[in-house]
């Protein structure tokens, strides 16, 4: 077994491999990783992948290495647990936030995004990586989602995804030799029930598909999202330290980071990987900096929480076969929690003077809000929060 993380393709028999993105960015520097702790022993079964340059400097590769993170996880496993806490995947019908990895406001009463009937609105107190994302895709996006709660319909595209997601956390409960490709669709059925039951407006996805035809597909493409998963990681070589972890800390400034993390892998010597998957395809390289923005955000909050910079990130995408890592380094976190710094001051301001701008982009046709936004002629309900007047070159 190979002692370092290789930037290994797909297992024999992989999947199809359409803009493979891998930028493995520099090796932490300065971290304060546990002590003695080496680089994550590699995998095998995996062959090597191409590599060529990209404009960062970083290679690019169609798989990833695979730490083989036994349960031995040593300091780094017990400094993120004691801070956090694993939360069901069922939890992620709260948002339906499946794509996004975590339902970053389900855990803990009172985060934002989960509506509750019959509450007041209160100002935002947190941010995670599918708010922030909001309030850069559009503002006033921000403003439906969090501060007026404005119910969205489910797609069938996010729900499959918490249905995978739910079907991958649910495998690792089975012993290693019996995590297998037959094991893992069996769980699909049992997991859609599940999901129904947590969440019946999802039955309303098909409503109209009274001879189950499209049910049908729809369960199918889950199946092969499920198999092609084999073709890039092998479950019975990894035993992962959390699934669905959630993870808050509060920065010096007072702001308070959550989120929560798909699967935790902790190396015997104590690095750590943070694992994503994702059910859709891999970015263009020119747009990996924004897939990886999530998996910063969440390497900030580990770092926050006990000063150990994970030592991969890695996204998992099981709608192309790509895998895209990145190494990051103190650097790194430091720039990521500047911006989000930046981030919530925009935010906070415009929860003062309620002025939430919308930003059109080529998203906005798949927006369940245009009846609200004045860029398609509507208007948005009355703001629920105080005003705060704006002052010279504020608004």
């Amino acid at each position: 077994m190979d002692s370092s993380i290789e930037e290994a393709g797909p297992r024999a028999g992989g999947a199809d491999e359409t803009e493979p993105v891998v930028p493995a960015g520099p090796r932490a520097s300065g971290a304060a990783l546990p002590a003695q702790a080496g680089p994550v022993p590699s995998m095998g079964g995996a062959a090597g992948g191409p590599e060529s340059d990209v404009a960062a400097g970083g290679p690019v590769a169609s798989g990833a290495g695979e730490a083989d993170a036994g349960t031995g996880a040593g300091e780094a496993h017990a400094a993120i647990i004691s801070e956090a806490a694993p939360v069901p995947a069922a939890a992620r019908a709260a948002t339906g936030e499946a794509e996004s990895g975590a339902v970053e406001e389900a855990s803990g009463a009172g985060g934002e995004g989960a509506p509750v009937a019959g509450r007041v609105a209160v100002a935002p107190s947190s941010l995670s990586p599918s708010r922030a994302g909001d309030f850069m895709q559009c503002p006033l996006l921000y403003r439906f989602r969090v501060i007026d709660r404005l119910p969205e319909k489910p797609s069938e595209a996010a729900t499959r995804g918490t249905l995978v997601h739910a079907v991958l956390e649910r495998l690792f409960d089975a012993p290693a030799g019996e995590r297998t490709v037959p094991r893992a669709k069996a769980l699909i059925p049992g997991q859609w029930a599940r999901l129904r039951e947590s969440r019946p407006e999802v039955t309303e996805l098909f409503a109209d598909d009274p001879e189950g035809e499209r049910l049908a597909r729809w369960l199918a493409e889950a199946e092969r999202l499920v198999e092609r998963w084999f073709s890039l990681e092998d479950p019975t070589r990894l035993e992962p330290a959390e699934r669905e972890l959630f993870v808050e800390a509060e920065l010096e400034s007072g702001l308070r980071l959550r989120g929560i993390i798909d699967r935790v892998d902790v190396a015997p010597t104590g690095e750590v990987r943070i694992v994503d998957y994702k059910t859709g395809k891999a970015p263009r390289a020119e747009y990996a900096d924004g897939a990886l923005f999530q998996m910063k955000f969440y390497a900030l909050v580990v770092w926050r929480l006990k000063r150990v910079v994970p030592r991969r990130l890695q996204l998992v995408y099981l709608g192309s076969g790509d895998v895209l890592t990145y190494d990051p380094d103190l650097a790194d976190l430091e720039r990521v929690e500047r911006k989000l710094h930046a981030l919530w001051e925009a935010i906070s301001q415009a929860t003062r003077t309620g002025v939430w701008r919308p930003r059109p982009t080529k998203l906005c046709g798949w927006c369940d809000h245009q009846a609200h936004c004045p860029e398609f002629g509507g208007t948005p309900p009355p703001y629920p929060l105080p005003v705060v007047e704006s002052g010279p070159g504020v608004g």
